[in-house]
């Protein structure tokens, strides 16, 4: 297995590598002057030229891409355009809300997800099977903003069940201790802070869940209907064996591989897609964080969040290939 893992991660380098390139020179195919556009046109030439003497604009192309990478092994960001705060802080402070509201979603869409797929598959082109495909077809079709907008218009506004803008009621309070707000308060023992916390990240969580729902139920589905014809599932049957226990011990643990591809995936697509629903309902992480900035032309945030997440994409494919050699040990060899 050690060796399976050495071999992995240095098969990531080359990736790694390449989407720094791609990541630098993001700031470097804007058309014109960079530190002018993220200046704008009233900027005054002292001001452009302190700024692309901050950047190290005015340095050779090679250059630069070897400063910014050592900065970025160093941990150092750089700092915003926009108040000169160090974009490290900026990320730290905003991440865990990001990350609280893509693992709800990731949770909500793998639970619910995986046992539809499977009931599904066992009872193909059943009513539960079209009404479940139909559900997912709908999951994936409806973008985004229009779910929310819905939830919003339906849930909050209308009927007024949950809140939909925060993550907190105004003037509520929870000692940060991960910047997981749902974490936070059970540590500390705030039940009222949690339930606060829970409400305001069921919206979202719904919205940011229902195209990966959607998604994992399909490929689940597909992936047990593809189990349930072999040979070794007819000589289980055979035997006598429940139902239940060739379901569950033979067809899903065989069809697990393309099930934990996509589940890892999704964690990724979630880190990255949840800049709309956090734009939405008004949620203060990083995607929202982001959206403002790209609107801003704050291309030191942009650079970094687009880097940041190009490697959770890498991590967490490097995570699903150390799950595929525990579910099947013939992928280590």
């Amino acid at each position: 297995m050690a060796k399976y893992l050495a071999r992995r991660i240095i098969e990531s380098i080359p990736v790694i590598i390449g989407v720094s390139i791609l990541v630098f020179m993001l700031l470097h195919l804007i058309p014109g002057d960079p530190a002018s556009a993220m200046l704008g046109e009233r900027a005054t030439p002292e001001n452009v030229e302190a700024l692309r003497e901050r950047l190290g604009l005015n340095k050779p192309l090679y250059e630069q891409y070897l400063l910014w990478v050592g900065r970025m092994l160093q941990g150092d960001l750089g700092h915003t355009v926009r108040g000169n705060i160090p974009v490290a802080d900026e990320i730290g402070a905003r991440f865990p809300a990001t990350i609280e509201l893509s693992l709800a979603a990731l949770f909500v869409a793998t639970v619910v997800g995986v046992p539809l797929g499977i009931i599904s598959g066992i009872k193909r082109n059943s009513i539960i099977d079209t009404l479940t495909m139909f559900g997912a077809l709908f999951g994936v079709s409806i973008p985004i903003f229009v779910l929310g907008l819905l939830l919003i218009f339906l849930i909050g506004v209308e009927w007024g069940w949950l809140p939909f803008v925060g993550r907190l009621t105004s003037g509520a309070g929870i000692e940060r201790r991960t910047g997981m707000h749902v974490i936070d308060s059970l540590l500390s023992g705030n039940f009222a802070g949690f339930k606060d916390a829970v409400e305001h990240l069921i919206l979202p969580t719904i919205t940011l869940a229902t195209v990966s729902l959607a998604i994992i139920a399909r490929i689940t589905r597909s992936a047990m209907l593809e189990v349930l014809n072999q040979d070794y599932i007819r000589t289980a049957r055979a035997k006598g064996l429940k139902a239940r226990h060739v379901v569950m011990t033979h067809a899903f643990r065989n069809a697990l591989l393309p099930i934990v591809t996509i589940i890892g995936l999704s964690l990724g697509r979630l880190l990255s897609g949840a800049v709309l629903t956090e734009t939405i309902f008004s949620w203060p992480g990083v995607g929202k964080w982001l959206f403002d900035s790209i609107i801003a032309r704050d291309y030191p945030i942009v650079q970094s969040m687009t880097l940041i997440i190009a490697l959770v994409f890498i991590v967490v494919n490097l995570a699903v290939d150390m799950l595929y050699a525990v579910i099947d040990p013939r992928i280590r060899y």
